[in-house]
């Protein structure tokens, strides 16, 4: 399928999401390109890189409108306020500031769209969306990707239940106003409909890992783990409260003087990282190691290193709906997976007989977890990692998910044109 819009043209698609190459981010330079080649004429709306440092990369420069060429890739950047620390102000202007740029600019000086795609969180992105599409009459698809108000009063971000009602009604008029909605999980999709969402306007598209950036991993280990001797556990990726990596560091605690031979590997960077090295130092966890964020190609080395990959999101309801991204990236990695998350993300693994899953939140079971697959013989943990890559390739695949919502984007031009 892929229809013209009524000039004879491509329809002409805006994605827009606040982070986009070179940031580290899900649906970057990739995938805009591959939905040109599928039928779209593509613009990317987004901010200036910033993330996670909260600082503007190297040869940027804020201006209001910057358009730019990425890989092939047609780029409008937008001015925002640069922050990604702990101050809920920053975070708040952060947000606010690229709400304003991007509704302004959707409203009244982008080319029209056919239809808008927004990537959602936060949830400002979705709220620009559809101020604009109110405003030209373009239909939005909205891309849910954190089910707000829920996340920020599960991480502590936002306390205040008067302000989280406030959000909590922004995100419905979104969801009303959206001609379709992409979740990455059934229990996302479960609870837009207890939420008044009709059924038919919810698709479930799951989430697929950087391929390139995963699979590449380089003949030799990184020069951080060549030790021998070791079975290693790592963990990459965000490092904040909703990760709730204490109960890690206590399983290191619990293992650290019955197996020696297991190691800890944090890799990555996130509000919570200071702290976590602050304690593990404090503790003499020796077997704990701390690793720099590293740039997407070079990670596929390390997960390559790894003997196991691990997963952890704090124990709440919220995150039982769920499906951390890096899920993905570890089956694509072929690694056995280390589950400590309730619910759907336990469900992939428990479906691909990729690895184990355990409680979130429990040192005991996550430790004993890790002891029993440093027991298994080796031929077993590649067989694991075999079955976690397997399944990712049947189901969860780069082409397979783009061209599902390529076929959601095509529909919703069809719905503008009244076909």
């Amino acid at each position: 399928m892929n229809p013209l819009a009524p000039n004879g043209a491509p329809p002409r698609l805006i994605v827009l999401k606040q982070g986009f190459d070179p940031e580290p981010t899900m649906k970057g330079a990739a995938f805009a390109r591959r939905l040109g080649e599928l039928g779209f004429d593509v613009e990317v709306v987004t901010g200036f890189p910033n993330y996670p440092g909260g600082k503007v990369y190297d040869g940027y420069r804020i201006r209001p409108i910057k358009r730019m060429v990425m890989q092939g890739v047609a780029v409008t950047r937008l001015a925002l306020y640069p922050s990604h620390d702990k101050s809920r102000v920053g975070r708040v202007l952060n947000y606010a500031s690229f709400f304003l740029s991007a509704a302004l600019y959707l409203t009244f000086f982008a080319r029209r769209a056919d239809v808008i795609y927004a990537y959602h969180p936060p949830m400002t992105v979705a709220l620009a969306a559809e101020v604009a599409g109110f405003f030209r009459r373009v239909p939005v698809v909205l891309d849910v990707q954190d089910m707000w108000p829920d996340t920020l009063r599960a991480t502590g971000m936002i306390g205040n239940d008067r302000l989280l009602g406030a959000i909590g009604r922004l995100c419905r008029w979104t969801w009303r106003r959206a001609a379709h909605i992409v979740v990455l999980s059934n229990g996302f999709r479960r609870l837009l409909i207890e939420r008044g969402v009709p059924a038919d306007r919810i698709t479930v598209i799951p989430n697929w890992a950087d391929e390139a950036g995963v699979t590449a991993a380089s003949t030799s280990r990184p020069d951080t783990l060549t030790e021998p001797g070791k079975f290693r556990v790592l963990f990459a990726g965000n490092m904040g409260p909703a990760q709730a990596l204490d109960a890690v560091l206590d399983a290191a605690a619990i293992l650290a003087g019955k197996r020696p031979e297991v190691e800890f590997c944090f890799l990555g960077s996130g509000l919570e990282t200071e702290r976590l090295k602050a304690r593990a130092a404090d503790e003499g966890l020796a077997n704990v190691r701390f690793l720099p964020r590293v740039p997407m190609a070079e990670v596929g080395a390390y997960l390559a290193a790894a003997d196991c990959l691990l997963v952890h999101l704090k124990a709440d309801p919220l995150f039982a709906i769920t499906i951390p991204s890096k899920t993905q990236a570890y089956m694509a990695a072929g690694k056995p997976i280390i589950m400590a998350v309730e619910g759907d993300a336990a469900e992939l693994v428990h479906q691909s007989r990729g690895g184990v899953v355990v409680p979130p939140e429990d040192a005991g079971a996550l430790a004993e977890a890790i002891a029993s697959l440093a027991d298994m013989a080796p031929g077993d943990l590649a067989e694991l990692g075999a079955n976690a890559r397997d399944f990712y390739t049947g189901h969860l695949s780069f082409e397979q998910g783009i061209r599902n919502l390529a076929d959601v984007l095509h529909k919703a031009t069809d719905q503008r044109k009244g076909v």
